[in-house]
């Protein structure tokens, strides 16, 4: 092992450490690996040049207009009372079902998430809509917001994704055949969680609710007509056909269909009076946080690549598999089971920056589907935000419940521990038969 390689290796440790003891994600990658380089190469000067070029490389790309504009669309429609809308269509039309407010919660989620691509902003609207609704028909405090916090995650895999556009950059595969793949895949994991409450409410009632007799002796709301549902379920099928279906019979890029579906989400949040001057301006600053944010990351995460190639670490971790033994299957559990494992105490964007740059030349080497292999990975990393001390979902919700409500943390965890087997058992299905992922393709 040669001392670039020992340099390399200690990076890596001692960005972990700093990361988990709470300093920026960005930061920690770009320090590190600017010190890194700096002594490889003993010289400052190259140091600053790559940490320069990273800057201006990384996102100087058409295909990053595609973060602003579904981070825009994103929260316009948060704000447009689409997922309220969602849910309450969603409701009627399943309430006869076993655990129906909870089958409804995951479709309205599903739906949410092909006009919106953050896990977060799906934890926070629903934590307001159908946490409440829930408990007033008798449903257990952990059951209600686990199955909020089980379904938001949808967000990240159904299309559009932020964290497959991330993939996407990172690996330069085409955002558009990730959104594709992700269809399918998403699509499972919805119906495998509306199985699961439904299961739950069959054979496990006292977990779904406080009471079993308690749902129906709430009184219903007035059934909603045609008319009522059709205005309400309009403006959602309209984005997801201009966005979806116009990246998918290829008439937008994602980039065009974002700027389509921004534009769209604002005149719907406009025409239903829900944005006034105020708001946008709010809801602006906030997409150019998000976006500012990711931009560090991805520039972080360009100058860390670069500062483990040069070290000679990926290339050492392609040897050592190779000479190992271990192969592609070695490979694919061990990657599996470490981002399992950093999901307790990162973030999905973090994990994804980290563990990508390492084991990508090894996935080159072994011509492995980049494709799938980001629905796989996408899947994995979001197991992390259901998963204690540090799943982001779980502390959104909380956030979002007040501090005066009786739910606690370990209630949430509890209640989304269900949701995330469910979760690795889809997982385990997408790693076993590919052509979830590809067949579309």
């Amino acid at each position: 092992m040669t001392d670039a390689n020992i340099i390399g290796f200690v990076l890596v440790g001692a960005m972990l450490v700093l990361i988990y003891a709470g300093m920026y994600v960005a930061v920690a990658l770009s320090v590190l690996s600017f010190v890194g380089v700096w002594l490889i190469r003993d010289d400052a000067g190259i140091a600053a040049n790559l940490l320069a070029l990273a800057a201006n490389d990384a996102i100087s790309d058409y295909i990053f207009g595609v973060v602003p504009l579904f981070v825009l669309m994103g929260l316009l429609v948060a704000v447009a009372d689409i997922g309220k809308d969602t849910f309450e269509v969603a409701n009627q039309l399943l309430r006869r079902i076993h655990g129906g407010l909870g089958v409804a919660t995951v479709a309205a989620n599903a739906v949410f998430a092909a006009i919106t691509g953050i896990s977060i902003a799906s934890a926070a609207v629903f934590t307001k809509v159908a946490v409440p609704e829930m408990l007033r028909h008798g449903y257990s405090p952990s059951f209600s917001v686990g199955v909020v916090a089980g379904s938001s995650v949808l967000g990240m895999l159904i299309p559009p994704s932020l964290l497959l556009i991330l993939f996407g950059v990172l690996t330069e595969q085409s955002i558009g055949d990730l959104f594709i793949a992700g269809v399918i895949p998403g699509l499972l994991l919805a119906f495998a969680f509306a199985g699961g409450i439904v299961l739950m409410a069959v054979f496990k009632p006292a977990w779904v609710y406080v009471n079993p007799s308690a749902e129906h002796a709430v009184e219903e709301k007035p059934l909603m007509g045609l008319p009522e549902i059709a205005s309400k379920i309009f403006p959602i099928v309209l984005l997801i056909a201009l966005v979806l279906g116009g990246i998918y019979g290829g008439l937008f890029t994602p980039v065009e269909a974002g700027a389509v579906g921004a534009a769209g989400a604002l005149l719907i949040a406009i025409a239903k009076r829900r944005l006034d001057l105020k708001g946008l301006w709010t809801v602006l600053v906030e997409t150019a946080h998000i976006t500012a944010a990711v931009c560090f990351l991805i520039i972080g995460a360009s100058l860390y690549s670069r500062m483990l190639a040069i070290s000679g670490v990926t290339e050492m971790l392609r040897v050592l598999i190779v000479d190992t033994g271990l192969g592609f299957p070695g490979l694919l559990a061990a990657f599996v089971v470490v981002v399992l494992i950093l999901g307790t105490i990162l973030d999905s964007s973090s994990i994804m920056l980290i563990t990508i740059p390492l084991v990508l030349p090894a996935l080159v080497g072994f011509q492995t589907d980049l494709i799938w292999f980001g629905i796989v990975t996408v899947i994995a990393v979001e197991v992390g935000l259901l998963t204690p001390p540090f799943g982001m979902a779980v502390f959104v919700i909380r956030a979002t419940l007040g501090e005066n409500s009786p739910i606690t943390l370990q209630n949430i965890f509890a209640g989304a521990f269900p949701f995330a087997v469910i979760m690795v058992i889809v997982l385990l299905l997408v790693i076993a038969f590919p052509q979830l992922a590809t067949i579309l393709l």
